[in-house]
């Protein structure tokens, strides 16, 4: 179906009245060439695999609204993973309406999904940060960085004896990609890592 998953793990401040951590999993439609394709990484074989690597290519950050809930129970029909992945997070699974449209295309069972209010529904839903209130409800933002993703394959041209050029795949490219995500939440105690400090 053309998805990608990211899942958060937030350790919890118990001194603030929270669990010992928090899950959330946002979920978005993985575009083409986005990631180089499973059948490429068995092939290429890595030298050096504990070597700590460093992206050879940093890519721009991208602001995601999340603005659509994702039932777990039935989320198995978008992605097998999300029952695995997001086992931790069944109330806090996200996704976006634009994302929906184009799964709902795909023939995917629109029951699955659950639009959250927007500013438009609640005028005075504000960001997280700029909320007093710890039991209100808020837009609260959360953001990740991947630091090292295989993004694309390396090309290498070999020149044979009659002195033809021809190219071969000769290894991965990585990239490295930061998200914010802004998403619902019911009260700001689900939501404390983006106070101002």
């Amino acid at each position: 179906q053309e998805v990608k998953i990211f899942r958060a793990l937030i350790l919890g401040e118990l001194e603030r009245g929270q669990s010992q951590f928090q899950a959330l999993c946002f979920v978005t439609r993985l575009h083409r060439n986005e990631i180089i394709p499973s059948e490429s990484m068995a092939k290429l074989r890595q030298k050096n695999p504990r070597t700590v690597r460093q992206a050879e290519e940093v890519r721009g950050l991208e602001h995601l609204s999340m603005d659509v809930a994702v039932n777990f129970s039935k989320g198995a029909q978008l992605s097998s993973h999300i029952h695995n992945v997001c086992a931790e997070a069944k109330e806090a699974i996200y996704t976006r309406e634009e994302d929906v449209k184009f799964w709902l295309e795909k023939g995917v069972d629109g029951s699955m999904f659950e639009v959250l209010p927007q500013t438009s529904d609640l005028p005075d839903l504000q960001r997280c940060k700029l909320c007093a209130d710890r039991w209100k409800p808020c837009i609260c933002s959360y953001s990740l960085s991947i630091e090292w993703y295989p993004c694309m394959l390396k090309y290498c041209k070999s020149r044979d004896a009659g002195g033809k050029v021809s190219s071969y795949k000769c290894g991965i490219r990585s990239c490295q990609k930061g998200y914010t995500f802004d998403y619902y939440v019911p009260q700001k105690q689900l939501c404390l890592w983006d106070e101002e400090t």
